[in-house]
């Protein structure tokens, strides 16, 4: 079932941050959308340039919990975060609520990018703490495409960990964040039909 969104106006400002964070700078900077109709590249709500001087921000999900935004330094094309918007070092300090819903949309995200990039195949990963590569001490998900070719009957790919990791250029970022958003948007009103009919 889609969780709901409180009809209610949302009020980011009472959930703890960490100033030095960029990750809670970023959740204290985009206000919540409504997953199931987003707005659009154009809008203020969703302007990368908020987030200046620091890197321009690329949204692509925006609750009450959580905020999903696209990598700067992509391993591959839709490359994004997925975190709570409370500061939460490591996944065991994120609250029950937020685990709950960080697992709705990754599945959600999962299937958005996927179909925006029309890359079929993706890694979920997830770090804690130095020991671990985490480089951001705030909890998040990467949901990372993987495009692969063919060569002779055997399947290849870029090796985890390894990709183009160069910055994101704002138009193609623009886009691309639209692009996904617009999908999330569909993949919930498409489950939200099967719902509906009895399917899921």
């Amino acid at each position: 079932m889609t969780p709901p969104l409180p009809s209610s106006a949302f009020d980011i400002s009472t959930s703890s941050s960490d100033s030095s964070c960029p990750f809670c700078h970023i959740a204290q900077t985009y206000p919540p959308f409504s997953p199931l109709s987003p707005p659009p590249s154009t809008s203020p709500l969703v302007s990368p340039t908020l987030t200046s001087p620091a890197p321009q921000t690329f949204v692509v999900l925006s609750t009450p919990l959580l905020i999903a935004f696209l990598d700067i330094m992509p391993l591959s094309q839709g490359h994004l975060l997925l975190c709570p918007r409370s500061h939460a070092p490591k996944l065991t300090d994120a609250s029950a609520s937020e685990a709950r819903e960080l697992g709705y949309y990754l599945r959600i995200l999962s299937a958005a990018v996927a179909r925006a990039t029309d890359v079929k195949d993706w890694n979920v990963v997830q770090n804690n703490g130095m020991a671990a590569a985490q480089v951001v001490e705030h909890m998040h998900f990467h949901v990372i495409p993987r495009p692969g070719m063919r060569v002779k009957e055997r399947f290849t790919s870029t090796m985890f960990g390894r990709g183009q990791r160069e910055d994101l250029e704002e138009d193609e970022g623009a886009e691309l964040a639209g692009m996904i958003r617009e999908c999330v948007g569909e993949v919930l009103k498409e489950e939200g039909e099967r719902e509906r009919n009895g399917k899921l």
